[in-house]
């Protein structure tokens, strides 16, 4: 061996080139057992700051020990980064370091590591397909072994198989029906807060009215979430406040509509440069996606994948598919389902306060996008984020879409840059941006919106003066009704034209 090999060699074993090293694997948890209800914090997060917390509300009122985490922020990104993986997509940084940060300062207020590690778990979503999605709950036990808190429990609560933890088959949740009535219920509320805030505050008259309201009724419903008290007395409560709330329907704004990942469409912090906000304060009113459309299009999936199975011939060694399946129950069953959510939806809606609201159609979804997308590739959103835009040209239900996704977001990327572009070719009335979130870069990001917001702001414009000829009045009078009145029958994006429309 030459003096240089030795010195090349000694070199490298310095730097663990030479060291034997061992691979890292996913090693299997300790599972959440049912004599840990009254005595184990599950953690959670990941919808809207809503959602969270009436989550946390219901299932605390189950028994549960529960706590919702606050939403990520530009921190936790930086923590994220420190102990994830590199090329992890946004939401896996922005999640897993807010997990980390939260574990922290549990050990600054003096709680030890195991107890921490004895004492909490994290329930977290996953799935499968062209994404990094799928390995979400292996970064999450990574960054966490990395950070000093190995043997952190992670559970993963699959989108289409429910609840799995990687190993055994006993766990502390019982996934009955009154532990999906109270989550389902939790999520539709959260939702039609949601949408009644960003559908009346861009036109309050007096700032900050709606947000005091909508905390508010949040507080009201997370006390009777949490002690099972009757919901119906406090939702028309809520609605009677909500409708106190005087607004100002002359002012023309244009609607936003923001779809992509859904991470990245549904957080209202640093993980989208808090987009929702600066839409708003850039004149705009913004149609968020309801969490809702996305258990619809879990059950659309279902659905779809069931009947494309029973007529595949010489399949599961039988001569058609789904041999000993039941595929009529399982379509029925289906059926059931799909109906059951959208009653509650619009039972709770009516509650609340929130008319001529429609979910979404996912097989019309499906219809429009599938002459561009087909509906078999999944993956992120699949083809709802092409259906989506073309309903919000075709049907004019907004005057400009944002495509939200994190840097590098196969499924969404794929679909915003490449399909979109034809789409938008064929229908040059549409304005559409993308926009790739990667925890920087905000002000070129806000440059871009203002651009385009610019167009949307003339197309509502349009549609307010065609609505002012139609009702051949130069201006609207909005009587006291008219005023507290905060929903319109659809005919155009522009809210402003609607009230004349309606009026």
């Amino acid at each position: 061996m030459t003096t240089i090999t030795k010195v090349r060699n000694k070199e490298r074993n310095e730097v663990g080139i030479l060291r034997e090293r061992k691979q890292w694997y996913d090693q299997v948890p300790r599972p959440y057992l049912k004599k840990e209800k009254r005595t184990t914090t599950i953690l959670f997060g990941g919808l809207t700051l809503i959602q969270d917390s009436l989550i946390e509300a219901a299932l605390c009122g189950l028994g549960y020990k529960v706590k919702a985490l606050d939403c990520p922020d530009n921190t936790s990104l930086q923590i994220g980064r420190e102990f994830g993986n590199r090329g992890q997509c946004n939401p896996t940084y922005f999640t897993v370091g807010n997990l980390i940060k939260y574990l922290k300062g549990l050990v600054a207020e003096g709680k030890t590591k195991k107890e921490i590690i004895d004492n909490y778990v994290f329930i977290t979503t996953g799935s499968c397909g062209p994404c990094r999605f799928g390995t979400y709950v292996t970064e999450y036990r990574k960054a966490l072994r990395d950070s000093g808190f190995d043997g952190f429990r992670v559970l993963l609560f699959q989108q289409q198989d429910g609840l799995k933890q990687a190993t055994g088959e006993e766990n502390g949740i019982e996934l009955n029906v009154r532990f999906f009535h109270r989550l389902l219920k939790a999520i539709f509320i959260g939702d039609i807060l949601n949408i009644l805030a960003y559908r009346i505050r861009p036109y309050e008259m007096e700032k900050g009215t709606t947000n005091k309201v909508i905390a508010n009724c949040k507080e009201k419903i997370y006390e009777a979430l949490l002690y099972r008290k009757p919901l119906i007395p406090v939702l028309l409560s809520c609605r009677a406040e909500i409708q106190e709330i005087k607004v100002d329907w002359t002012q023309v704004k244009p609607k936003v509509s923001v779809i992509g990942e859904f991470w990245a469409m549904t957080t209202e912090g640093d993980g989208n440069y808090k987009l929702q906000q600066f839409l708003e304060s850039e004149g705009a009113e913004v149609e968020v996606q309801p969490v809702t459309a996305w258990i619809l299009f879990l059950v659309w999936e279902g659905r779809f994948d069931t009947k494309r199975r029973i007529n595949l011939k010489e399949y599961d060694r039988g001569k058609y598919g789904l041999v000993g399946k039941k595929p009529g129950h399982k379509l029925m069953k289906l059926a059931i389902g799909e109906r059951a959510v959208r009653v509650m939806f619009q039972f709770y809606a009516k509650l609340l306060g929130l008319y001529y609201y429609e979910l979404p159609n996912m097989d019309q979804i499906a219809e429009y996008a599938h002459r561009y997308y087909d509906n078999h590739n999944r993956g992120g959103e699949g083809h709802m984020e092409v259906g989506k835009l073309l309903l919000n040209v075709i049907k004019k239900k907004a005057n400009m879409t944002i495509s939200v996704k994190p840097f590098g977001c196969m499924p969404s990327s794929g679909v915003s840059d490449g399909i979109q572009s034809f789409i938008t070719e064929k229908y040059p009335e549409a304005i559409f941006l993308p926009i790739e979130t990667t925890g920087d870069g905000a002000v070129n990001v806000y440059s871009r919106v203002q651009m385009m917001l610019f167009k949307a702001k003339q197309e509502a414009k349009k549609e307010y003066d065609e609505a002012v000829l139609a009702k051949r009045q130069q201006q609207i009078h909005l009587d006291e009704k008219v005023a507290s009145k905060h929903s319109f029958k659809h005919v155009v994006a522009c809210s402003a034209a609607n009230v004349l429309y309606d009026h």
